[in-house]
């Protein structure tokens, strides 16, 4: 499997870009996974269904099931910070590529995503210059107009 990332500021445009290059990838017959680091505690469960139940009861390891879908939720008693590597391990290894969003510390091969267009994005540096890992930026300025690096 191919793995690149997807790294940069929070609205910098990550998720947008890779909406457009899942269904890219996938017109060329290729499988595609993802791979998503959230900065915040989460849930993919609905309280009261069996497997939120199973969870309460105090299963480390949940499986839910389908033929279409699978899901897995794992519970740690405390917080443990699995690295990029880890989860690119438990993934099914017959994909063709991993596209990783965000993770921007990591020693992934990936593309910077920096948009000027975001007020929120205003005054933040560009990455590239301090990280050998980023091969690419995807932006909507040219490259004379992007921020010097700090």
């Amino acid at each position: 499997m191919k793995v690149v990332g997807f790294a940069g500021y929070s609205g910098s445009g990550k998720t947008t870009l890779l909406e457009r290059v899942i269904p890219a990838l996938r017109q060329r017959g290729l499988r595609v996974s993802v791979v998503k680091h959230a900065h915040h505690r989460f849930d993919i469960d609905h309280p009261g269904k069996d497997s939120w139940r199973h969870r309460q009861a105090g299963a480390f390891e949940v499986v839910v099931a389908s033929e279409h879908r699978l899901a897995l939720m794992r519970e740690y008693e405390q917080p443990y910070r699995l690295s990029v590597h880890q989860m690119l391990a438990e993934l099914y290894d017959g994909v063709d590529w991993v596209l990783v969003e965000g993770f921007k510390e990591s020693d992934l091969l990936k593309i910077e995503v920096w948009r000027q267009a975001t007020d929120d994005f205003k005054g933040h540096p560009v990455r590239y210059p301090e990280d050998d890992f980023i091969v690419a930026i995807a932006t909507d300025v040219s490259a004379d107009r992007l921020p010097e690096p700090t």
